[in-house]
């Protein structure tokens, strides 16, 4: 071989592995100070130029975890198992892979990624959670919360933008943070791979009714610098605001910290730092509660619970007193991030360690009596297998805005949501159970355990009226000539809105009526045991009607003889009402009358329905009953052994004797 030719192929070789190397150390440095965006494309250059299979490996799994870092879930999945199929050896790519697959929503293959990665590290609570997290997603979808969501299209660009906050709590402006074009800070984050971050200002055309264009906040490089300014919270008057600022060295970040500044005649003063933790250390994501006495941020220094944390420090006098973490009900080795404190004291913050259905999900938390923090995940449609966070809401209402980089978003995107009043309704109709025609002009009673207590007519025989949330309702009917009827209606406790639809039947008083399902034993008069049932449904009849009084009517067939017969149903009549008096009703009210089989039944207009051979008005006598055929007979003489009561009166007053003089 020529000796220049293996010169210079030594010196190629020793210099590509120099170039490889460089590539790699400044790769794992820009990744350890969290310049992502900048590390992949130095991880990427290593790879090419690197031999080792080991470093590839490694670089793989670490492009990875940028992609992560980023939010870029897609992208993070492909390098973990680009990895994985390398032999990359530790675990965690299997575990991150796992949870890679679950924020792009491919729960089969994360759910066997898991137990993979469970069988190598068995008990692992982080991938136990996983597979709760999905089983969990799958119940958030199939049963949504109210909330009705739809991206601002006028707020969003195909940068990010995010973190909106309500001026003055009024829901016609705004203040969002974004890395849009027209931003002041010129450079490239070497984080994102975007615009440095600047805080934006819209509002809401009443006209157009839709927002107009966004502006900076303010483009006299006072609040927007050549930094990065954002993650904002404003004052209940709009005049004085906190916000992030991460201020850089040329490109070396220098941290982020809070500032303060105030706002007159459209003018801000120069921004002031906020004073809650050490000069070195990282405060971001400001959020005051309602009365501005304490100031919710974000931070990872010391004595937090890993990663970054939320902490609150309370105002006195001019400062803030040193800062206290919310614990760890809140906090976890995750991020906790974008806290916003609603109106109602309502604590909301975005976690990627809670369990969620993937990305950071925003969660709210109330804090009770004795200080303690209950969370709860808000559900599918607020959060998504994506990125979910940056909520704020309306003042005193239930609507707002919050930031996500789900399906459908160019990006980090805003997007509003609002949750519907609960409306419920009643609809009813008032028929005759005789004619099953409606009944015109039949009163209506309304009793609300809400203390509704009113009466209306039916037009048409129907009624409507709207319902009050958390409440029950009662709905009596009745009209002269008729028994009363009633239906329930419940709000409590509903989370949609309802509307109510029942029939009330009243039963004409002009006729008898039979009371299904009593039987005695054969031959007697002694009430079997399903026939108490059906008397109870007389005494509620008794109850719901107290100024009626009734006669208790015991037919029997024609078999037997007519004294045999009239005697049974003496004693069968006298068995019932013995019966209702047992049960509180009293006696003044009920009458017992055994007709034996002198009163032959008339066929109704229901039971003629029921029974094909006969006809309306037809009257079950023996010389009827002995025409038809023996089937036909067995029918008409159960027909006419019966218990029926009819109303003898509609004045009667409860008397109550007066207490007997000592």
């Amino acid at each position: 071989m020529n000796v220049r030719f293996s010169l210079l192929l030594l010196l190629v070789v020793l210099l590509g592995g120099c170039s490889a190397a460089k590539y790699g150390r400044d790769a794992m440095l820009s990744h350890d100070i969290g310049e992502y965006y900048k590390a992949i494309e130095k991880y990427r250059k290593a790879s090419r130029k690197e031999k080792d299979r080991d470093k590839r490996k490694y670089y793989s799994f670490a492009t990875g975890e940028c992609y992560r870092y980023i939010g870029d879930y897609s992208r993070a999945e492909l390098y973990y198992k680009f990895a994985i199929q390398r032999g990359y050896s530790d675990a965690i790519a299997i575990l991150h892979h796992a949870d890679m697959l679950r924020a792009t929503q491919e729960y089969e293959e994360s759910i066997e990624t898991y137990r993979i990665y469970l069988d190598s590290v068995p008990g692992d609570e982080r991938a136990i959670a996983g597979l709760e997290a999905i089983r969990k997603t799958q119940d958030w979808v199939a049963n949504p919360s109210r909330h009705i969501i739809n991206p601002v299209k006028e707020l969003n660009s195909r940068a990010s933008d995010y973190s909106p906050v309500f001026i003055a709590g009024r829901d016609n402006e705004i203040i969002f943070t974004s890395t849009r074009k027209g931003a002041t800070g010129k450079r490239e984050s070497m984080i994102t791979g975007q615009s440095y971050a600047d805080l934006f200002r819209a509002t809401f055309g009443v006209q157009k009714q839709k927002w107009d264009e966004p502006k900076l906040l303010d483009d006299n490089l006072i609040i927007n610098t050549a930094d990065e300014e954002g993650g904002a919270t404003i004052s209940s008057t709009g005049e004085q605001m906190i916000f992030t600022r991460c201020r850089y060295d040329k490109t070396i970040p220098l941290g982020a910290e809070l500032y303060e500044a105030s706002q007159s005649r459209n003018s801000w003063s120069n921004p002031i730092k906020v004073q809650v933790v050490g000069d070195s250390l990282i405060a971001a994501h400001p959020a005051l509660n309602e009365d501005e006495t304490i100031l919710y941020f974000v931070s990872d220094m010391p004595g937090g619970y890993g990663g970054k944390d939320i902490w609150q420090a309370v105002k006195s006098g001019g400062s803030y007193e040193k800062a206290v973490n919310l614990g760890e009900t809140i906090n976890t080795p995750g991020d906790e991030m974008f806290p916003f404190v609603r109106d109602n004291g309502e604590l909301y913050f975005s976690s990627n360690y809670h369990i969620g259905m993937g990305g950071f999900d925003i969660f709210v938390a109330q804090k009770d009596d004795e200080g303690n923090w209950t969370i709860e995940n808000m559900g599918s449609p607020i959060n998504s297998p994506s990125d979910d966070f940056g909520i704020a809401y309306v003042v005193g209402e239930n609507k707002g805005m919050f930031s996500s980089n789900r399906k459908g978003s160019r990006g980090d995107d805003i997007y509003s949501f609002v949750v519907p009043p609960k409306i419920y309704s009643v609809e009813g109709d008032v028929f005759n159970r005789e004619t099953n025609t409606k009944i015109n002009g039949a009163t209506v009673r309304i009793i609300g355990t809400d203390g509704t207590n009113l009466k209306m007519r039916t037009k048409n025989g129907q009624f409507k009226m709207k319902l009050k949330p958390e409440t029950e309702y009662i709905f009596a009917a009745f009209k002269d000539g008729f028994l009363r009827d009633k239906a329930t209606a419940n709000t409590i406790g509903m989370e949609d809105s309802r509307d109510f639809r029942f029939e009330l039947f009243l039963t004409p008083t002009d006729a008898p009526i039979k009371v299904e399902n009593i039987n005695y034993e054969f031959g007697s008069w002694e009430l079997m045991p399903e026939s108490k049932f059906a008397l109870d449904t007389v005494v509620d009849v008794l109850i719901f009607n107290p100024t009626i009084t009734i006669e208790l009517m015991a037919h029997t067939d024609h078999v037997g003889s007519d004294q045999f017969n009239f005697d049974l149903s003496q004693k069968r009549a006298q068995s019932v009402v013995d019966y209702l008096i047992e049960k509180g009703i009293n006696p003044q009210r009920l009458v017992a009358k055994g007709y034996g089989e002198t009163w032959p039944k008339m066929i109704t207009r229901q039971m003629a329905k029921q029974y094909d051979f006969l006809k309306r008005n037809d009257e079950l006598t023996e010389e009827f009953i002995i025409k038809l055929t023996p089937e036909q007979q067995e029918i008409a003489t159960a027909i006419n052994r019966r218990t029926e009561f009819r109303v003898l009166s509609t004045d009667f007053i409860e008397r109550f004797d007066a207490e007997p003089e000592k």
